[in-house]
Parts: structure tokens; C-alpha cells; sequence
């Protein structure tokens, strides 16, 4: 019987692990063509499902908040995790955020600083376009994208305010926003 070397092992698992991560690209490629082929809703872009029926799909687009103003602002529900671009006369742009360990309480503050980046977040974490929009306790709060595009659970010992959106969501953002532009935060 023939004896196989150490090297002929590592090769054949790099391999079937090589073999294993292409056919998982392929299906995520995909799967995206096939969600972007059924195109967007009119008057509502998403980077997240807008709802989620039985089936798990997309069956209409969430409504901006009663009560959330009027006017050009930026809508952030706490509850619902969920941040409105609202624009009389344009699309609404709505996606979901990660929240930090410190938040904004339910009011209206205004845009009071922008920051393009990429620069060191209070988590470490390197972030670009930032939009910060209210200090609580000492502790700015406000929009930015981690460049990786990662959107992590905030590590609940540190106090700091970063919102994380995605990459995408992040520059639709940092587009969307003047200084001094409404920020209108909704339970």
C-alpha cells in the first residue's frame, strides 16, 4: 500500500475547501441576480426587506412614522431599528441600523457635524461617513459606516454612540444630509 505524504493531504483539503467556497459564491451570486431582477418598488429604496410576511418576503414598503414631522429629515425609529430618508417629492430611502450602547432620546436635533473619513470611531472601529446629530452624557451620536461594512452587536461594556449602517446605506446617508438637516428620532 502506497503512503500518501503530508503535502499531498494538505493539498487535497485546500482543494475541496477551494471547491466547497466557489460553489457557495455561485449561489450567492445568484440568488442576488434574482432579487435584483424583480427590481425596486416605486418611491421607496431598501437595503433590507421593507416587511416580512409568512413567507419571509417583501410584500410592502413600511410606512415613514406618524408623527415623525415634516419636511426634508432623517427619521430614526429605535424601536424598529429602521432609519428613514424623507424628501417631499422624492423616493424614501429606508434600511435598518445597528444601534450603539448609548442613544439619542425620542426628539428632533439637527445634523452638527459631518465627517467623510475614513477615520478611528470611539470603538475603535474605522468608520467613513460619519453624521453626528446630538451628544448624550458627553457622548457623540450619530450615523457612520465601519469601512469592512460590518454592522456588529456594540460590545455592551463601552459607552460609545456610532450607529452602524452599511457601506451603501452609510454614503446614501452622508449624501442625503446637510449640516443642520433634521434628525427626528421616534420611539
Amino acid at each position: 500500500m502506497a503512503k500518501i505524504g503530508s503535502s499531498a493531504v494538505v493539498i487535497g483539503l485546500t482543494a475541496c475547501a477551494l471547491a466547497v467556497v466557489t460553489t457557495l459564491a455561485l449561489q450567492a451570486k445568484s440568488s442576488a441576480t434574482a432579487a435584483t431582477a424583480s427590481g425596486p418598488r416605486p418611491g421607496v429604496t431598501s437595503s433590507a426587506p421593507a416587511s416580512h410576511g409568512k413567507g419571509g418576503t417583501a410584500d410592502k414598503p413600511i410606512p415613514v412614522p406618524a408623527d415623525s414631522g415634516t419636511g426634508k429629515r432623517v427619521v430614526y425609529s429605535l424601536s424598529q431599528k429602521r432609519v428613514w430618508l424623507v424628501d417631499p417629492g422624492a423616493a424614501t430611502t429606508t434600511f435598518t441600523v445597528q444601534p450603539s450602547t448609548v442613544g439619542p432620546l425620542a426628539g428632533t436635533d439637527k445634523v452638527y457635524d459631518k465627517r467623510q473619513g475614513p477615520y478611528i470611531g470611539s470603538d475603535g472601529v474605522n468608520i467613513e461617513n460619519g453624521v453626528l446629530f446630538v451628544l448624550h452624557g458627553g457622548v457623540p451620536i450619530g450615523f457612520s459606516a465601519a469601512v469592512d461594512g460590518s454592522t456588529p452587536v456594540p460590545d455592551p461594556n463601552k459607552h460609545t454612540g456610532g450607529i452602524r449602517e452599511t457601506v451603501a446605506d452609510g454614503k446614501a446617508m452622508y449624501d442625503f444630509t446637510d449640516i443642520g438637516t433634521k434628525v427626528v428620532v421616534v420611539p
